[in-house]
């Protein structure tokens, strides 16, 4: 069965408003005819060259990230440039890449944040910080531990469920503290810092965390600070955009979720135990 590409845009975009976007972001489709056929959909979190090449070798007519490929303005995409070069392969292959960046992370109930929040096991989550016009919807979540659990022991249930990565889990504060309450938010979340301790989080699970933020965080009161890749925070959404696509058009698509590790790091060394 083939579903029109403008149908199956406008079956995301009803998920991930276009309008939850930040201003700065560059989300919706980025190349591909609305009017051509879609049997198949791959889900990735970066548009990278592997995970064209999975697209090229699956079949793919339409590929969905998180992340956009174009974040600045550009006037041109000739294919010696490395972004000019992957848009030339996708439309000779007749696949169409479409982006949902910060509207997905702001989505209610299918989004980002939602997702990282279900796969910790987190119960009642609810945004950290709300959009006016729906509160089920907005920035980061915040729920509760079915048990508490030492600051240590979090750190290893994180690694336990998140994709593993060449960082791994990285945690900031008293190794013994209990765990009850959690904030998270997937990609570069250290802004919602001051928001995770309003909510009295215990610990913020994010991204992309600096060295003198944290140390400044953690000398005031507030929640001790989980890092772990920016990848690894985000890829929980993949599987579960995927189905949902699949059920909101009544499984006339096939839907699959890219096996590509796109989190850049590829090795550590010297880690303490």
């Amino acid at each position: 069965m083939t579903v029109q590409l403008g149908e199956v845009l406008a079956a995301l975009d009803a998920r991930y408003d276009p309008a939850l976007a930040e201003g700065w972001d560059a989300v919706g489709l980025v190349c591909g005819d609305p009017a051509e056929a879609v049997r198949s959909v791959l889900f990735a979190v970066d548009p990278t060259a592997a995970v064209v090449d999975e697209v090229i070798g699956t079949g793919a007519q339409l590929l969905v990230t998180h992340h956009p490929l174009f974040l600045s303005p550009v006037h041109g995409v000739p294919a010696d440039d490395p972004k000019g070069r992957l848009v030339h392969r996708l439309v000779r292959a007749g696949a169409a890449l479409f982006v949902a960046h910060t509207n997905a992370d702001r989505a209610a109930d299918h989004g980002v944040n939602a997702a990282l929040a279900a796969v910790l096991g987190l119960a009642d989550a609810v945004p950290l910080e709300p959009v006016a016009t729906d509160p089920r919807a907005g920035l980061g979540r915040v729920g509760r531990l079915p048990e508490p659990l030492t600051l240590r022991e979090f750190a290893r249930h994180a690694a336990a469920v998140l994709p593993a990565t060449a960082g791994g889990v990285r945690a900031a504060g008293d190794p013994e503290r209990i765990v009850r309450t959690v904030a998270v938010c997937g990609g570069s979340g250290g802004s919602l810092v001051g928001a995770a301790a309003a909510a009295g989080a215990d610990v913020l699970l994010t991204s992309d965390l600096k060295h003198h933020p944290v140390s400044d965080a953690l000398a005031v009161p507030g929640p001790a600070l989980c890092d772990v890749a920016h990848y690894a925070s985000e890829w929980p959404w993949l599987p579960v955009a995927a189905e949902v696509l699949r059920g909101d058009l009544g499984g006339r698509v096939e839907v699959a979720v890219s096996t590509r590790r796109t989190d850049p790091w590829t090795c550590r060394a010297g880690a303490p135990g």
